[in-house]
């Protein structure tokens, strides 16, 4: 049978490239989903189940690593996993060491040719349980993640005032395109940091970010309920909002 896979990456240039030199390389490869961003990814991956998928580390809505995390909840899906990656320390530390491969970018012949032969050697093979994919996720998690420091205080305006607000009185962030809403019990107010920005000095145990545009402080949750399509929302203690869970960050609140 003909060996299938999805290509997911967010430069149409690097992924033109890339396509391109597979055919090459791989004339019997059948690409059956190009996309440019994790969110499409994910339903390419569950839709198709081809036998591999190249994800960018790198993307937009959903990083490579994100859309892992989804994939290695979903038993159904048995796709061997392909980083791609502009860091050669990450493909040394962490892949490796592990039955999932990488592609290293620039896509030069001599790399993408043994990476390559490498997966037409694993083809055979069972894609790793999902345990094991998701201490390589949280491998890389680690590794990716910014040496920031820490929030401890969110400066706000209120009319002529500044406020400092503590980081654990803030019961949820939610971002349009040019304000954050900061929400605690006594005080809403808007800031200009974006969200992405701030996800990076918080405490990922404790701020869970559960849309592209929403963290919640999760010991503020209340209740997670679901509708008749299966779509989670949160509802905050103290707050009538009801907050929507979009899909990429739905495992958060997958039973044990």
């Amino acid at each position: 049978m003909q060996t299938t896979a999805v290509i997911a990456e967010d430069e149409p240039i690097l992924r033109a490239q890339l396509k391109s030199k597979l055919a090459r390389m791989w004339p019997d490869l059948r690409i059956v989903a190009e996309v440019g961003d994790g969110e499409a990814a994910l339903e390419a991956i569950e839709a198709q189940q081809p036998d591999l998928a190249f994800l960018d580390i790198q993307m937009p809505e959903m990083t490579g690593v994100e859309v892992a995390r989804c994939l290695a909840t979903n038993s159904a899906v048995r796709t061997h996993l392909v980083f791609v990656t502009a860091f050669d320390q990450y493909a040394v530390e962490a892949f490796e060491a592990n039955a999932v491969d990488y592609v290293l970018k620039p896509y030069t012949d001599e790399r993408l040719q043994a990476t390559v032969d490498r997966l037409k050697g694993r083809l055979a093979m069972v894609p790793p349980p999902s345990q094991d994919l998701q201490a390589l996720v949280a491998q890389i998690s680690a590794q990716l993640r910014p040496a920031t420091e820490a929030l401890q205080w969110i400066k706000a305006s209120v009319g002529n005032q500044l406020r400092l607000i503590a980081i654990d009185d803030v019961l949820f962030f939610q971002s349009d395109e040019k304000y954050t809403l900061v929400a605690t019990r006594d005080l809403d107010t808007l800031i200009r940091t974006p969200i992405k920005d701030i996800l990076t000095g918080l405490d990922a145990n404790k701020f869970w970010q559960i849309h592209r545009s929403t963290i919640v402080n999760a010991t503020a949750i209340e209740t997670v309920t679901r509708d008749f399509r299966g779509q989670a929302s949160v509802k905050i203690k103290g707050r009538p909002e009801n907050l929507t869970v979009s899909r990429p960050f739905s495992h958060l609140f997958k039973a044990a």
